[in-house]
């Protein structure tokens, strides 16, 4: 398709002529079948969560994060005062129902509306959430949200050398975008950053993928899945 032209002949981009930049998501809770995502409460949440990383008894889980291990409740819950009450990034501790407990956290950050995108980020999953329908669903409820409220853009970033995240980026419908190199420096270490995102065009064909596979009836009797995500977002990638 031929790009549009300005009258000096020269290509531009898409014109808009009906976009409204998007309000700011709200620290209201997000509810799910698996899962709800509250707005992070240190007193209310810090107990559960720290409980749910001490299964992680080597601590691999924090490895790519900026942050953490945390040696004691006391240090964590600090953590969690300090830094996880604002507006960006906007912590939700992730509840998984059939547990009733606060398993995870993930946020918002880099909210620009006047762009349209918004990043999900600081995600980490105690074992008690990996590999569960609910870690799925939370990551779904968060996308479904932004792009309700009129997103254009949905990002994900991490280190490159975080196999995990990009695959977890790609099952998830992310289509990866380029390496910034030398992009921060955390824990004492370089860190290049994989860019992955989902954009609204993206959306209405993986909103359908995932209410495919969250489904009940993709899982027999034993919870094992009939269809794979990864199957159902892989048409989106691009």
């Amino acid at each position: 398709m031929k790009p549009r032209l300005n009258d000096l002949g020269q290509p531009i981009g898409a014109s808009l002529p009906n976009w409204q930049p998007p309000p700011n998501p709200l620290r209201v809770p997000i509810h799910g079948r698996y899962c709800r995502l509250e707005p992070l409460d240190p007193v209310q949440h810090a107990a559960s969560l720290f409980a749910a990383n001490s299964t992680d008894v080597t601590g691999s889980g924090w490895t790519y994060l900026p942050y953490g291990p945390f040696d004691s409740f006391e240090e964590y819950q600090d953590w969690l005062t300090a830094n996880c009450l604002g507006n960006d990034p906007m912590f939700f501790a992730i509840i998984d129902l059939p547990k009733g407990q606060a398993v995870g956290l993930a946020s918002y950050l880099r909210i620009t509306p006047g762009s349209g995108s918004i990043e999900v980020g600081h995600i980490h999953f105690s074992p008690l959430l990996k590999r569960s329908l609910a870690a799925t669903e939370a990551m779904f409820l968060l996308m479904l949200r932004a792009f309700e409220l009129g997103y254009r853009r949905y990002e994900w970033k991490c280190d490159t050398l975080n196999s995990a995240s990009r695959t977890a980026a790609q099952r998830l419908g992310m289509s990866f975008e380029g390496i910034f190199r030398q992009a921060t420096v955390y824990k004492g270490r370089n860190r290049d950053t994989a860019w992955c995102s989902v954009i609204d065009t993206d959306w209405p064909a993986l909103k359908i993928a995932f209410e495919k596979w969250l489904a009940p009836d993709n899982f027999d009797s034993h919870g094992k899945q009939r269809m794979r995500l990864s199957d159902l977002t892989s048409t989106v990638l691009r």
